[in-house]
């Protein structure tokens, strides 16, 4: 997938300016917020995601000896373990085995990954057809393959008279009115597509050590379809999906769910072994595991290593104001919200991202609910300082970040600035409350207005009342 990244400020704009989108946005701002607030009561949600959070820390401390650990234990059970790189690699390691079983259509249940990796466009250009099976993601795909805006509901930015609208003209049926009506109708058009398909992709949300195994969490049956029917089945994961064991699990297992959906348990667990048996009814008759590294490995034992935590529940972005504000698309790649803030610079490249840090308040809204207690606003941070520290940022803004600590070291200077300052402010707003245009830096004001100051600094006003106390 291609990073767009660098036009977040342009496709902010146009996101706020967009009164359907915002309209959709207002609608479900609260949907996934109340949901986890409900999910997380019947749990010791800090004791829960303390131990959530020491259960990846440990994994990351012997990253290497667990993944080892896994491939002996799924080569054990009949699965083969590949190696990737980068996305260019997982493309030619699934089109290999694509062409080794002969395949010519690949069902596919939700995977970032594979839209890290431009999964997709590979199969398609090597004749394999890659059918989405996720409704969501299949929506977007008969769409133009257009891409999501949620980890979690990548469709979340549409509406059901849109969606309505698009299956009329793709699905050459008569418009139906009601979603119970939509989805029956997809469900039609995937069965055909679940029956006749050499090879399921997926991703992969745990992978564990222990046993080999691949645990899956999905709210629709199509990945037990995508992952049992077809005769090849590719599983793609990040190597930082490892765990230890089955116990590992089932603790996470009480975080996950309830962060991004809010339920206590997914419709669909499933928790897949190696290959078909003698004597079973289904499962794949060839197993593979596809471990991407993909910018990963660069962040163990590094300052960045915390992000490697996620379990990509999609709680930050849930309750991000600038999320909320702007929905998924202007962050320019496959992840958004705060861990896309973090994840974009840091795979993509710090230079191909230079707003990404940026787009956050630093409320810390993020790492209060994230799960496995990942300091999202101390990374953002950390990669602000990074683009400083490598010229990245505009000169003016590193001109007058110098100007200003020149100036915050010579406190009476500081003090005339900021008697100065709070004077200018109070003038702009030209005796309203509010300033319309902030005089050097209208870009503050371009979109909304600056509550005006009083005309005097803290140090005045204290001043004054200590010495009106006396």
């Amino acid at each position: 997938m291609e990073v767009r990244s660098m036009h977040f400020k342009a496709r902010a704009g146009a996101a706020v300016r967009d009164a359907r989108l915002q309209a959709k946005l207002a609608s479900a701002k609260g949907l996934f917020v109340e949901g986890r607030r409900r999910g997380i009561q019947d749990i010791d949600f800090e004791a829960t995601r303390r131990a959530g959070e020491a259960i990846r820390n440990r994994v990351l401390q012997d990253l290497d000896l667990w993944l080892e650990r896994f491939e002996q234990e799924a080569t054990k059970r009949g699965a083969t373990v590949l190696w990737a790189r980068d996305g260019a690699e997982v493309c030619r390691l699934v089109v290999d085995i694509a062409r080794r079983h002969g395949v010519k259509k690949a069902i596919k249940s939700k995977s970032m990954l594979s839209e890290e990796a431009g999964l997709n466009q590979a199969l398609e250009a090597a004749g394999v057809q890659p059918v989405e099976t996720d409704l969501g993601e299949y929506i977007l795909q008969i769409n133009g393959n257009e891409p999501p805006s949620h980890i979690i509901a990548p469709v979340i930015h549409k509406t059901k008279e849109e969606v309505a609208e698009l299956f009329e003209r793709v699905h050459h049926r008569p418009r139906k009115r009601e979603i119970s009506e939509m989805t029956r109708e997809a469900r039609e058009m995937l069965r055909s597509h679940f029956l006749t398909a050499d090879m399921g992709i997926s991703g992969a949300n745990f992978l564990v050590a222990e046993t080999g195994s691949v645990a899956l969490v999905t709210n629709e049956g199509n990945g037990r379809m995508v992952t049992t029917l077809p005769r090849v089945h590719v599983a793609i994961a990040g190597i930082e999906k490892v765990i230890p064991t089955l116990e590992d699990l089932a603790t996470l297992m009480r975080l996950l769910p309830r962060s991004a959906t809010g339920q206590a348990i997914s419709n669909y667990f499933s928790l897949l072994t190696g290959t078909r048996a003698a004597g079973e009814g289904d499962g794949p008759e060839h197993m593979y595991y596809v471990l991407v590294d993909n910018g990963r490995a660069n962040l163990v034992g590094g300052e960045f290593q915390d992000m490697l935590r996620c379990i990509r529940c999609g709680a930050c972005m849930n309750h991000c104001p600038v999320y909320q504000t702007v929905g998924g698309h202007p962050y320019g790649w496959v992840y958004f919200g705060p861990m896309g803030s973090v994840l974009t610079p840091l795979y993509a490249g710090l230079e191909n991202a230079l707003d990404l840090p940026h787009a956050a308040t630093l409320c810390n809204q993020c790492g209060v609910v994230c799960p496995v207690r990942i300091p999202l606003p101390e990374l953002l941070r950390k990669l602000r300082e990074k683009q400083v520290e490598r010229g990245l940022r505009p000169w003016q803004e590193r001109l007058a970040l110098k100007l200003w600590a020149w100036t915050a070291q010579r406190p009476a200077l500081y003090a005339l600035a900021a008697r100065l300052g709070a004077r200018y402010l109070k003038w702009l707003a030209h005796g309203q409350d509010r300033i319309r245009v902030l005089g050097l830096a209208p870009a503050w004001t371009a979109s909304r207005d600056l509550p005006a100051p009083e005309g005097k600094t803290f140090r005045e006003l204290y001043g004054a009342r200590q010495d009106g106390g006396r």
